[in-house]
């Protein structure tokens, strides 16, 4: 009789911004568990002291691949693996290539290794605790590495974050060989943002060499920017004060924050008298045509449209 091939088990590790002590309790147990440790010599560095009696197999940046063909290799052979990640290995780390690659090789949640993936704290989450709160309403990150995303794709969506006046975080903002897109990143920004948009800048976040910087969208391209560091860029509303970088939540639209009262005509606990169902009736009652409506609001006019042909049904 064929004896059964053994199969372990393949943990997707995010070790978080760095030092241990910002490590999820499943993520140190998850090292723990594992015999073999995988991922960039950096990474393994972050956690030296926790892995010191394991297998351990080092790589380079680009060798990201190999990387994961080897985890799920050994997983398959019976090995228990942690592939690591800086961060959170689903956000720009190793658990996308790595199902990627799983579901080539017909792979399935029932059948085959296990595998687990195992959150950490993003390097986006982390820089802006750093610099205060600059992350308190809605943003967006965007990586300006172009080793794997064409740069008309990155560029439109820089384009498009900065029209929905996002705050925005750029990943991978320049390297040794990239010096160039954080440059055409700037200039498409600033054709849409204000020259004094606060911009924080973090380099090594809880790592050797920490520093915050705190300057202009229109200076940025004055100011160090490499590999380790996290650029995070206002939107309309965000503000400096006492060193901090802020963006409000939107209270001050609902509350007068002086004096802790509801503004006349809203109401706590219910959306904002322009919220969806106020927005619709304001829509209901104009006299502006779709189109004038559309440059009023900066929508798309077949949504504007739309909205008009619905509500003429009600």
């Amino acid at each position: 009789m064929t004896e059964p091939v053994a199969q372990g088990k393949l943990l997707l590790v995010g070790l978080g911004p760095g030092g241990v002590e910002h490590m999820s309790v499943r993520a140190r147990s998850a090292i723990d568990e594992a015999d073999t440790i995988i991922g960039h010599a950096t990474y393994l560095r972050l956690v030296a002291d926790l892995i010191a009696d394991k297998q351990q197999v080092k790589s380079a940046m680009t060798e990201e691949l190999e990387r994961v063909t080897l985890a799920v290799e050994l997983a398959q052979a019976g090995r228990t693996v942690a592939l690591v990640s800086s961060g959170d290995s689903g956000v720009y780390g190793m658990a996308g290539l790595t199902f990627e690659i799983l579901f080539q090789t017909g792979w399935t949640p029932n059948s085959g290794i296990a595998v687990e993936t195992i959150p950490g704290a993003t390097a986006l989450t982390s820089c802006a605790a750093l610099v205060g709160a600059p992350l308190s309403h809605d943003f967006c990150a965007i990586s300006l590495s172009d080793l794997l995303t064409p740069w008309p794709v990155i560029a439109r969506r820089l384009h498009a974050a900065a029209a929905a006046d996002f705050v925005i975080a750029l990943y991978n903002p320049k390297s040794g060989r990239r010096a160039h897109q954080i440059l055409e990143a700037q200039r498409l920004l600033l054709a849409q943002r204000r020259p004094d948009t606060p911009v924080a800048l973090v380099h090594s976040a809880y790592r050797p060499g920490q520093r915050t910087e705190l300057c202009t969208l229109e200076l940025l391209h004055q100011h160090e920017i490499g590999m380790s560091t996290l650029v995070l860029i206002g939107n309309s509303q965000t503000l400096v004060q006492h060193g901090l970088m802020l963006t409000p939540r939107g209270y001050a639209n609902k509350y007068d924050l002086d004096q802790g009262t509801t503004i006349d005509g809203e109401q706590g606990g219910k959306p904002l008298s322009s919220g969806l169902d106020g927005w619709m009736q304001q829509i209901r009652t104009s006299d502006a045509s779709a189109a004038e409506l559309a440059r009023r609001y900066a929508l798309p006019e077949d949504y504007i449209a739309d909205v008009l042909a619905r509500l003429a049904l009600d």
